[in-house]
């Protein structure tokens, strides 16, 4: 049973083409040792022949080279074969030839009477000029032509490369069309490498072919001579006759392979064939065929030229031409009357037509298009790949692909920048231009169009590039469009953090933890945790403005208190004292002593009795606003003096003012007595009080 399996197995049709290679090298290598009777030469040689055309009508009708991926080993398959043929032959002619011109088979005989009519001075002669074709013409040609094309694929990898990057980064494709665009530029450049290679095989069967045929006919007559006592005009006949039959089975075939080789390497690739693009671009040039045709026409009237020959082209192409003035010129066909009914039918919704939003989006007017072209080296495309690394090393996830596309809807010169198909940032760049922004210490006016810069609103005027230098002694900072884009870009998507954090993310940030701990993950989620609340833990940090690089130690304190609290809100409460160290360096730096703001007595004791009513209790409408009012003014007072404005609370405190003060004061940070680390001084410099 195990027996028929095997051989099951081995005939079977995926093994059956494993071994096809292996059993033609080891038929061919057989072929140089071993006998064959004239009958199996006729059979070989007109397989060498039917090959050869297989090949050529192969390479015809490909539309790019990588079509005939298989071209390179093709070739050197088929020069084996033929080399080897040449072998066996050689052995059947010098052991048979004296006994007539069919000694080596009907295919060599009929190369040697047939096609050179018996004479074999004007079959040497054949045989040298189809060598000389095959080897200085076209091998040649065909093998400068791959060599070139090698040293240029290679050269345009990297920049290939890169533009693949970008479309990936810009979200224009996904990973598996990048990794097959991968795949295609290294088969690419493997092709015409291994063509440069393959087309000496040519190079060396040409030369070879000449040798074999000396060495038939020289060893030829010395056997018939010596051997066979034949006579020398008998000898020289037999055995040279059977040497250029010989050396012809073998050349034309050579000479088929060498052509489609040229054709596989000098085409361009493009959505035609050779045949389609020879019609296309020869044969359809209305002015060159009439123009062509006056001229054979002129040529025919000389007295003394073939007259009929060429008066009879000129008005073939005259015809051609004519023909296809007509069909230019012949009006389209009306569509058929069952055209709106498969419009109706093609119209049909279905799951396909809902196309989903895209997280990230940028929306450019069509001036813009080249600072997103990858195509043309695009710089926004890198700077937005430079935006999502800087993103993941400061923030500490991945943010969403940034999908771009032009938008003619919007002004020429204007951008949009979407969240989930909302808009959440636009402006205005100019192409060519400079925006000279005023960071507040400028020593003069600049002439340009006044404007504001989109990501933080500070003044700014565009100034031509002449100017650039200028503006920079002037002290502005001058920037070119596409970084006016990517800050603002930059300023947003740090800005909507939280909202970028989706559960996608956050499992994915799991997981990639869990590659380094996973122990820990594996205790936490979804054993004490779900993924939702780690989620809503993350989001609220995010929201905060802290970043969660330190995502183990986010993770160690949740698992230390899930046992016994479950509200994201207290656990983020608790993630944050946890990370009070990171936070108060990421405002601060490395500085001992902090400048806070701190609430006054009163207004302390109120919000605590409020709180008593609950987490969410709402506060009075008057102190509300005179605390958002308060709040600001110490804020602004706070960032004058250069120091970062930060509100010192009691942890009971620091969620209520943290979220009710995130989107009036959002540049002032929230913190709590306990997030603060040992070993840093506190320094009160402003009190926000709850009354007027």
């Amino acid at each position: 049973m195990n027996g028929n399996l095997t051989l099951s197995n081995l005939f079977s049709s995926t093994n059956a083409r494993a071994m096809a290679a292996p059993v033609f090298i080891i038929l061919v290598l057989a072929m140089l040792v071993l006998p064959l009777p004239p009958i199996a030469l006729d059979m070989l040689f007109t397989f060498n022949i039917a090959l050869s055309i297989m090949v050529l009508l192969v390479s015809l009708s490909t539309r790019k080279a990588l079509d005939f991926a298989a071209f390179p080993t093709v070739l050197l398959l088929a020069t084996l074969l033929r080399l080897s043929l040449n072998v066996a032959s050689t052995r059947v002619v010098l052991l048979e030839g004296h006994t007539g011109p069919d000694a080596a088979g009907k295919v060599i005989e009929a190369f040697g009477h047939f096609l050179v009519g018996g004479n074999y001075t004007v079959g040497i002669i054949v045989f040298v000029i189809l060598v000389v074709i095959n080897f200085i013409v076209i091998t040649k040609g065909a093998g400068r032509i791959a060599e070139v094309s090698a040293r240029f694929t290679l050269d345009a990898m990297p920049g290939k490369q890169m533009a693949i990057d970008a479309d990936l980064n810009a979200g224009l494709i996904d990973e598996n069309e990048a990794r097959r665009r991968r795949a295609e530029i290294a088969q690419e450049a493997d092709f015409y490498g291994s063509m440069d290679g393959a087309s000496k095989f040519v190079r060396g069967d040409a030369i070879a072919g000449i040798l074999i045929l000396v060495i038939n006919i020289v060893g030829g007559l010395v056997v018939g001579l010596m051997q066979h006592n034949l006579s020398l005009d008998e000898a020289a006949r037999n055995y040279t006759l059977l040497a250029i039959g010989d050396g012809l089975v073998a050349q034309i075939p050579a000479l088929v392979i060498s052509i489609a080789a040229g054709i596989t390497v000098s085409r361009v690739s493009t959505e035609e064939d050779i045949t389609g693009q020879m019609m296309s671009n020869v044969f359809s040039k209305v002015h060159a065929l009439y123009i062509t045709a006056g001229i054979l026409a002129l040529m025919g009237m000389i007295p003394g030229m073939p007259n009929f020959a060429f008066l009879a082209l000129a008005g073939a192409l005259v015809w051609l031409a004519t023909t296809l003035v007509r069909k230019q010129q012949q009006p389209a066909e009306p569509p058929i009357q069952e055209a709106p009914a498969a419009a109706v039918e093609a119209q049909e919704a279905t799951w396909e037509d809902v196309a989903p939003i895209d997280t990230l989006g940028l929306e450019v007017g069509y001036r813009l298009i080249p600072l997103v072209d990858s195509a043309a080296d695009g710089e926004l495309v890198r700077r937005i790949k430079g935006i999502r690394k800087k993103f993941a090393r400061e923030i500490g996830f991945l943010p969403p692909a940034v999908h771009i596309r032009d938008n003619l809807e919007i002004n020429p010169n204007g951008y949009r920048i979407t969240l989930k198909g909302v808009e959440i940032g636009s402006g205005d760049v100019r192409t060519g231009m400079f925006l000279a922004i005023d960071p507040g210490n400028v020593t003069a006016a600049l002439p340009g169009v006044a404007t504001r810069d989109p990501a933080f609103g500070l003044p700014a005027v565009w100034v031509d590039a002449a100017m650039r230098e200028q503006a920079t002694a002037m002290g502005y900072t001058v920037v070119d469009p596409g970084t006016v884009i990517a800050t603002h870009l930059n300023h947003l998507v740090t800005l909507h953090a939280a909202e970028l954090l989706g559960r996608q993310e956050t499992q994915a940030l799991l997981d990639h933890l869990g590659k380094s701990a996973p122990k820990l993950v594996e205790d936490l989620v979804p054993k004490m945790l779900p993924v939702s609340t780690v989620q809503k833990v993350l989001q609220t940090l995010l929201a905060e403005g802290v970043a969660i690089r330190d995502m183990r130690t986010i993770l160690d304190i949740l698992l230390e208190h899930a046992g016994r609290v479950q509200d994201p809100n207290e656990l983020t409460a608790l993630v944050r004292v946890g990370l009070g160290r990171s936070i108060v360096q990421q405002i601060y730096g490395p500085a001992n002593e902090l400048p806070v703001i701190a609430l006054e007595q009163s207004l302390e004791r109120l919000l605590m009795q409020t709180l008593q009513a609950g987490q969410d209790a709402a506060l009075e409408p008057g102190l509300a606003d005179t605390l958002l009012e308060r709040a600001q003014s110490s804020a602004q007072r706070q960032e004058a003096l250069g120091h970062p404005a930060v509100l010192l609370t009691p942890a009971v405190l620091r969620p209520l003012l943290a979220r009710f003060l995130r989107r009036a004061v959002p540049q002032l940070k929230v913190l709590s007595h306990a997030e603060v680390p040992e070993g840093k001084q506190i320094r009160v410099t402003s009190l926000v009080g709850g009354t007027a």
